[in-house]
């Protein structure tokens, strides 16, 4: 039976979503609460691999089991095991057929800037840039990612494809809080966190649009901008339907 989860976590406490066999991270422990409730060993797919640090408020999750149980049921059992820094939000039975990773149409990811005064309470859960941020600049810089490109230039590690496309970049601005919202489909490592880079790298006069331009179009031109560290991003949420 295929069983489909959403779930939350915070990323500050783990090692990624990667099984390790010695570091604590989110998929080892998902299979840990499955396997006992499975009473045998289940292996779960994610719809992607966020890296440590990252956090989710809306990963997505399927895995089988050898026998049915109530979603409902299921929910609770796994969450009195994985709590406090993983929950699961909804959990239904799925067809064998889908996949939470490959049947994926689009995944939305958030950056969280912090701009007003440093805060301790917020060190694991946003880029504490503690000072103004051009917005306008922000947004002029967004627009750019819009639409299929070859983004190798913003992705980390070699690759055979790093083609994607971005359907939406939106910059929203409530009191000292920014977020940065990349909407689209084939997010690869680092991909966000190189693109919200470049916006900072923008906005600060240390890139024009020109360079950024040439960095998406032109195959064969490689170059690198800064990469905005791992606390700031979440996987908001992953969708299924069109």
């Amino acid at each position: 039976m295929r069983y489909f989860i959403k779930v939350s976590y915070d990323g500050s406490h783990f090692f990624g979503f990667q099984r390790q066999s010695s570091k604590k991270t989110i998929q080892g422990e998902l299979e840990r609460a499955l396997s006992i409730i499975n009473k045998s060993p289940v292996v779960v797919k994610g719809a992607g691999r966020t890296d440590v640090g990252v956090h989710a408020l809306g990963q997505g999750v399927h895995f089988d089991l050898d026998f049915e149980i109530p979603e409902i049921r299921l929910l609770v059992a796994i969450n009195s095991i994985v709590h406090p820094y993983i929950d699961v939000l909804c959990c239904k039975k799925v067809d064998d057929t889908f996949h939470a990773r490959f049947s994926v149409k689009r995944k939305s990811y958030v950056y969280k800037i912090w701009t007003g005064q440093f805060s301790p309470m917020k060190e694991d859960y946003y880029l504490q840039y503690n000072k103004p941020l051009h917005v306008d600049k922000l947004k002029e810089c967004g627009k750019v990612f819009v639409g299929s490109y070859d983004f190798h230039n913003f992705v980390s590690g070699e690759r055979d494809n790093s083609n994607g496309t971005i359907y939406d970049v939106q910059v929203m601005e409530k009191e000292e809080e920014i977020l940065i919202r990349f909407v689209g489909k084939s997010f690869y490592r680092y991909m966000v966190r190189n693109l919200v880079g470049a916006m900072l790298d923008y906005t600060e006069g240390k890139c024009e649009l020109i360079l950024l331009e040439k960095m998406l179009k032109e195959q064969d031109f490689d170059y690198q901008l800064r990469c905005a560290p791992a606390k700031g991003l979440y996987l908001e949420g992953v969708f299924y339907d069109e």
